[in-house]
This record gives C-alpha cells, sequence and structure tokens, in this order.
C-alpha cells in the first residue's frame, strides 16, 4: 500500500495575510443612490455606475497573495458543458 503524501507547513517566504477588507458607505455619483462597498470601490446597482479601482483605500492584492489560488503547475479544473441551445422552432 502507498502512504499518503503528507502536508507540508507554509514557508517562512509565504506573505502574511492582508487585512480584511472595510465596508465603506457613499453616495453615488451618478444617480445619488446610498450605496455601500469594500475599501472605497463602489459599484451601484440602481444605475450601473462604478468608481475605478485606484480609487480604494487600499491596495489590491496581487495573485500570488489569494490564499484560494491552485498551486503553481496545477491545470485549472475542467469545465462542465453549458445547457443545450434552445431551438427557434415552435
Amino acid at each position: 500500500m502507498t502512504p499518503r503524501p503528507t502536508r507540508t507547513e507554509p514557508s517562512a517566504a509565504t506573505p502574511a495575510p492582508l487585512p480584511a477588507p472595510e465596508i465603506t458607505e457613499a453616495e453615488c455619483r451618478r444617480c445619488s443612490t446610498y450605496i455601500a462597498g469594500l475599501d472605497g470601490r463602489y459599484a451601484c446597482g440602481v444605475c450601473g455606475w462604478v468608481n475605478d479601482h485606484s480609487e480604494g483605500h487600499r491596495r489590491l492584492p496581487r495573485a500570488d497573495e489569494d490564499p484560494d489560488r491552485p498551486p503553481a503547475g496545477r491545470r485549472p479544473p475542467r469545465l462542465l458543458p453549458g445547457p443545450p441551445p434552445e431551438s427557434g422552432a415552435g
């Protein structure tokens, strides 16, 4: 029987986790609806206005700082087939 591979401990080179995002509130610049966002980044659900990502209070994390990022060299998961096309006959 083959032994199970053991988990490796995170190395010292692993970056420290980023602080949790802060919920911020503002008024939509287009329709004046009261909206909430994360770290100063907003999207209005009423009119569709979105502020630029650079207006946020903190920098956005890099891909290598994402704790859910798959390990290097791993294939992305296979996508399931979509729904069958609708037929226009009827």
